[in-house]
């Protein structure tokens, strides 16, 4: 079945999340469903009480800077960078393109497909290689999405160097990185690097659509131009400053996810080889994915699958009680609905 499994854009790329394509896929499946498809946090960040005006005025540039200046403290954000907000990193990684000199681009692969897609459409000619070598332009996901793949800090001063000398640019997107700062390019920013972070999937509130792009000044600048005024909303901006500045919930939140991938790796362990993640996924390699697929489906649980991996499946975290119990039952199951595991 053509995207079944995922959301399936009119580009043809799978993403997660999509519980109309679940529910028209397993339509006796028990209610309501348990989404693991995303890498999102099930374990929001509290939203606090939000004022009124918020909603009946435009944003207000004192909100920016305030969330701007979490942002920089938040991310550890050099003070020669600039720093810009959107609404959600996915418009950035459609903005870049337009942005970057000319030549060949490479993406550090496989990784979050929308990367090559933008680029694609912007009239580059793009590459996926394990060692992007030549490319004016390198695209890295760091930690990668989904087999959580981290590049050292030296690794990736390598590469952009390699790309300032010949005219390009570094990406890093670091949407998975909140967790694990020591993987984070910043503070150290190389010359020629563009960073991207995600608010969203840390914080639980995808929903409210935030991301950041961080680099020299003057490409910021020309990101923020794009944009245009008022590009994220009044409250996103509030509910972003708040959280940004919250480290001890951003502390608290990481150790207790990290808890909660381990004992997804203990439940899944019989059923497959753990080939990575983060600690808001996990990424299960088994001959048997597309029948674990749809026995989970028909038990209400939903998993993410890949066009290009067949033997693939990416586990997001139960958030409750309740979704952790019929992950178990689900998976100790009829063994005869899953063939051996490889």
């Amino acid at each position: 079945m053509r995207g079944a499994g995922a959301i399936v854009a009119e580009d043809g790329i799978w993403h997660g999340g999509d519980l109309a394509t679940a529910r028209a896929l397993f339509p006796e499946a028990p209610q309501p469903w348990v989404d693991l498809s995303t890498g999102i946090n099930p374990i929001p960040y509290p939203l606090p009480p939000l004022p009124l005006s918020l909603w009946v005025r435009l944003p207000g540039a004192d909100d920016e800077a305030a969330l701007l200046a979490a942002a920089r403290n938040a991310y550890r954000v050099p003070a020669h960078a600039g720093i810009v907000a959107a609404p959600g990193t996915q418009i950035l990684i459609e903005l870049l393109p337009h942005l970057a000199p000319s030549g060949p681009v490479a993406i550090f692969g496989p990784t979050y497909a929308e990367h090559g897609h933008a680029w694609r459409k912007a009239g580059f000619a793009v590459s996926e290689a394990a060692m992007p070598e030549q490319a004016a332009t390198v695209v890295v996901v760091n930690p990668n999405n989904p087999d959580g793949r981290v590049l050292l800090r030296e690794e990736l001063a390598s590469l952009a160097t390699q790309c300032g000398a010949r005219g390009g640019l570094l990406v890093v997107d670091e949407a998975f990185a909140d967790f694990t700062p020591e993987a984070s390019v910043l503070p150290d920013l190389p010359p020629d690097t563009v960073v991207l972070r995600s608010f969203g999937k840390t914080y639980g509130l995808a929903g409210l659509r935030l991301g950041f792009a961080i680099g020299a000044p003057d490409p910021m600048a020309k990101l923020k131009a794009a944009l245009g005024p008022w590009s994220v909303a009044g409250p996103a901006l509030r509910v972003g400053a708040q959280a940004l500045a919250d480290i001890g919930w951003l502390v608290r939140a990481g150790e207790e996810r990290a808890r909660d991938a381990a004992r997804l790796d203990a439940l899944l362990a019989a059923h497959g080889r753990i080939v990575g993640g983060t600690s808001l996924f996990r990424l299960l390699e088994t001959s048997a994915a597309a029948a674990l697929f749809a026995r989970l489906g028909r038990h209400g649980i939903y998993v993410r699958r890949f066009q290009n991996a067949p033997d693939r499946l990416r586990f997001g975290l139960p958030g409750d009680a309740s979704g952790w119990v019929r992950l178990q039952a689900a998976l100790a199951g009829d063994a005869s609905e899953v063939s051996p595991s490889a």
